[in-house]
Order: C-alpha cells, then sequence, then structure tokens
C-alpha cells in the first residue's frame, strides 16, 4: 500500500488498504471496464488474446483458494493460488483483460471451508483449460477487437 500511496500522491497507505482489503466492488464489472479501456486505447483489428496460468505465493494461516503446488522452475512445493489470465495484445501494447481463481479440486468437497474462504456456494471445480474456455467464449461479447483465426 506504502509504494502505491507514494505513487498516487498520498501520504499514506489507508486508501489504497481499504480498496485492497475492505471496498466492497464487482470484479466483473471492473474486467469490462478495463475491456473497455484496453479496447479504446489498444484496439487493433490484429489483435489476439494470449492466456496462460500463473500461480502466487502465499503465507498465513488463512490461505484463500489456496492449495500445494510447484511454483516457477523450481522443484520445490509451495501453498500458492493459482489463476488463468487472459492479456491482449496489439502492436500498440498489451494488457491483462480477464482472469478466472482457479479453486482446487481438493476444496470443493468442504463446504465449511469454502464458506469460510468466501468462496461462492455456485462455485464447482474446473481445469484450468476450462477456465480459460470460459473466457475464450466471454471474448466476442467484449468490446475488444480480436483477430479471427
Amino acid at each position: 500500500g506504502w509504494q502505491l500511496a507514494g505513487y498516487a500522491g498520498h501520504r499514506g497507505p489507508a486508501g489504497f488498504q481499504h480498496l485492497l482489503n475492505g471496498a466492497v466492488w464487482d470484479a466483473d464489472a471492473i474486467r469490462d471496464d478495463v475491456q473497455q479501456y484496453v479496447a479504446e486505447c489498444l484496439g487493433t483489428p490484429d489483435g489476439v488474446l494470449i492466456l496462460d496460468d500463473t500461480g502466487f505465493l502465499k503465507k498465513g494461516q488463512h490461505l484463500r483458494w489456496g492449495a500445494e503446488a510447484v511454483l516457477g522452475h523450481g522443484r520445490r512445493t509451495e501453498n500458492c493460488q493459482i489463476a488463468v489470465f487472459a492479456a491482449y495484445v496489439s502492436a500498440k501494447g498489451r494488457a491483462l483483460v480477464d482472469r478466472e481463481l482457479y479453486l482446487p479440486k481438493s476444496w470443493t468437497p468442504n463446504a465449511d471451508r469454502c464458506r469460510a474462504a468466501k468462496v461462492p456456494d455456485t462455485r464447482v471445480f474446473a481445469t484450468k483449460n476450462k477456465l480459460a474456455r470460459a473466457m475464450i467464449l466471454r471474448a466476442p461479447a467484449s468490446p475488444l477487437p480480436i483477430a479471427s483465426g
């Protein structure tokens, strides 16, 4: 929070900490706003989507949506969260435009654990490939100009 606050010219991190930890916001609505902005700034008829999964190292007692996995090129197993991201790339630049958080299969039978981690009751296990497919199927309805294959 301190680095973001400093960059924005704020005297302290309280505003950013509230935004990141306490504010209520609609992630899908923000995704849609980001896609509109990216389409206006970076959109070209030959733009493409690039999908990739990424793991985020997580420490602590209250791991949200996490599991053990091998991160990076190392051989160590660490607690992490895994997400699948879609980036829009054109000659004008690149930006992340969509995301899906991966819910490990080991979590789905444990309703109490899911509830404690604020996993929606409607969420079910999906492979990373299925998460990527969902983003690909959403893309034509977005404002992003995407080249046809």
